[in-house]
């Protein structure tokens, strides 16, 4: 029905509105007013313009030309910049900032058909310091971070899908704890211009939606993903354990048992394999080669505006003092090296199941979870995808970290789609409270 149309995915909405059965108008007023109603206790989003989203719409409505998003709504982290919106990159320094131009990937969107409605709120410069935003599934638990707000837009209803970042775990994190699909493409797949930076080796923009399918749309502009999961065949997996695996909860494992069960009795054994020593290594040197980058980016900040800067910022930063230009080349050297390495484990291989997270979303807002599960991937430059995948204890859900080769965006998401279909639907369900 036309009051629900904001429960659509982005992929049921474009065949509505290619059929005619559902006006630009209709959409973007239903998810208006799923924003009205749950945003003042989600705080997913920190900026909406109901009267542009609709003036925009309408306009879509009226064009002969129908691109495949052909008004779609969507939000942006506040992180990456808009020129009719404000840009706050989560931080009081940039209140009211408003920027000349959209960024590349609002500018990619919006020329697909999308319509933005508004911003959604991120962690201090996209940094641990966390947005204010709610776990819509549950208001006394963290959403995740940094793309909190994207994360709980899309899970929410809000909008059919959102655009976040990730440097560590930024956009794994908040799909697994919200319930939804997290994509991270290939390094720079999405165009950076426009996006604040803080780590220029390791920032990467992605998506958050609700379906696999959602996903390839968005980032190949092609609605027929049923051809690539035919290209895919049969694809691959492969379990990788590691060091990190230590302290995910055991929830995670018996899901992860039964997903291996049901593979086998369709005769799709997963095999496994660890990391090795030298991969294992480089884990620890990302963190301080995001401090190294990031001190330097916001070097204006510190220097200027310190004093509105958190102390989680800026104690931090304050680490990259002890990181020369020797040690920071040395680290970005191995980072290289590996690049070239991690194809070993894609010899037999197509895609890595990793885990997403420890567990569920804790409890508070004070603290938006470990991104500790996405650092090698997201330090490698590989895709990755999170996929809703089971549930703790406590009901609230997780999601399972697929990761792909370098370049190999097309079948990660074609696996994905295929390896889903093995995952409980019990487990991996979620339900708003």
């Amino acid at each position: 029905m036309i009051h629900e149309a904001h429960l659509l995915t982005v992929s049921a909405a474009a065949q509505q509105l290619a059929a005619g059965s559902l006006t630009s108008e209709q959409l973007v007023r239903s998810c208006l007013e799923r924003i009205q109603d749950r945003n003042p206790v989600v705080q997913a989003l920190v900026t909406v313009d109901p009267d542009k989203a609709l003036h925009d719409a309408r306009k879509m409505d009226r064009q002969a030309y129908r691109p495949h998003l052909h008004g779609i709504p969507f939000v942006v982290k506040d992180i990456i910049e808009t020129a009719d919106f404000p840009t706050e990159y989560g931080s009081p320094i940039y209140a009211g900032h408003r920027p000349q131009a959209d960024s590349a990937c609002v500018s990619q969107f919006r020329g697909m058909g999308g319509i933005l409605v508004g911003k959604a709120a991120t962690s201090e410069f996209a940094t641990r310091k966390p947005a204010m935003t709610r776990n819509p599934l549950r208001l006394t638990h963290t959403p995740g971070g940094s793309s909190s707000g994207s994360a709980a837009a899309v899970a929410d209803f809000m909008v059919p899908f959102a655009l976040g970042t990730q440097t560590t775990g930024s956009i794994a994190r908040p799909a697994s704890y919200c319930g939804v699909v997290g994509f991270k493409p290939t390094f720079d797949l999405f165009n950076r211009a426009g996006l604040k930076p803080t780590s220029q080796s390791l920032d990467t923009i992605g998506l958050l939606t609700r379906t696999i399918r959602d996903a390839y749309l968005l980032t190949f502009n092609d609605p027929d993903f049923d051809s690539e999961i035919v290209r895919c065949g049969t694809p691959r997996f492969a379990i990788c354990r590691s060091s990190q695996w230590n302290g995910v909860e055991q929830s995670f494992f018996d899901t992860l048992t039964r997903l291996q069960q049901a593979l086998m009795r369709a005769n799709q054994p997963v095999r496994e394999l660890s990391l090795d020593a030298d991969l294992e290594s480089l884990i620890a040197g990302q963190e301080k080669i995001f401090v190294y980058e990031a001190a330097h980016s916001l070097a204006h900040e510190r220097q200027n505006h310190a004093e509105l800067m958190s102390d989680i910022l800026r104690n931090r930063l304050a680490v990259a003092e002890q990181i020369d230009q020797d040690l920071y080349l040395q680290l970005r050297s191995a980072v290289e090296r590996a690049r070239y390495s991690v194809d070993e484990l894609f010899q037999d291989n197509d895609v890595l199941i990793y885990p997403a997270t420890e567990g569920s979303a804790e409890e508070g807002l004070d603290y938006s979870g470990s991104p500790r599960l996405g650092a090698l991937w997201t330090l490698l430059h590989l895709p990755t995808i999170v996929i809703p995948f089971g549930r703790s204890a406590n009901g609230m859900p997780f999601g399972l970290q697929l990761v792909g080769r370098f370049g190999q965006d097309r079948l990660l998401l074609a696996a994905a789609e295929l390896l889903s279909r093995y995952i409980d639907p019990a487990f991996s369900s979620r339900t708003v409270e």
